[in-house]
């Protein structure tokens, strides 16, 4: 699998979060992703760029275009120092929440991407990697 061009982005208020969403819809449009396959993958950034800076204290997005063989797709990781995930399965889980949302948001995002992988434990932060492929 090749990186064919990288970025990043810091996300430490609201406004990032909607820089953020905003350089991830340019980047599927870029790629020619299918107006349902943005709005998936916008969704899931959008919710995990939030949690990154409401549950994770800010942290950073890194994006990146993949080519593996005739296969295209957008890599975006969202990592925080934040306090971490005790219980990633339970967080993943509908209806779970830490806050005072609907607690739709890390399992919502899973389902809207191809490939999702949270990295975390309490006190060491977190990374969020999630492929949308064309």
């Amino acid at each position: 699998m090749q990186i064919r061009k990288g970025d990043q982005r810091p996300l430490r208020n609201e406004e990032d979060v909607v820089y953020a969403r905003q350089a991830v819809r340019s980047w599927a449009v870029e790629m020619a992703f299918s107006l349902v396959d943005q709005t998936k993958l916008v969704t899931a950034a959008s919710e995990l760029a939030r949690n990154t800076v409401v549950y994770g204290g800010g942290g950073v997005l890194h994006l990146e275009q993949l080519e593996d063989g005739a296969r295209r797709g957008l890599r975006l990781v969202f990592d925080d120092q934040g306090p971490g995930i005790a219980d990633i399965e339970r967080a993943l889980q509908d209806g779970y929440t830490s806050g005072g949302g609907l607690g739709l948001g890390l399992g919502g995002a899973r389902r809207l991407v191809n490939d999702f992988q949270i990295e975390s434990a309490p006190g060491q932060g977190t990374r969020i990697t999630v492929v949308k492929w064309k």
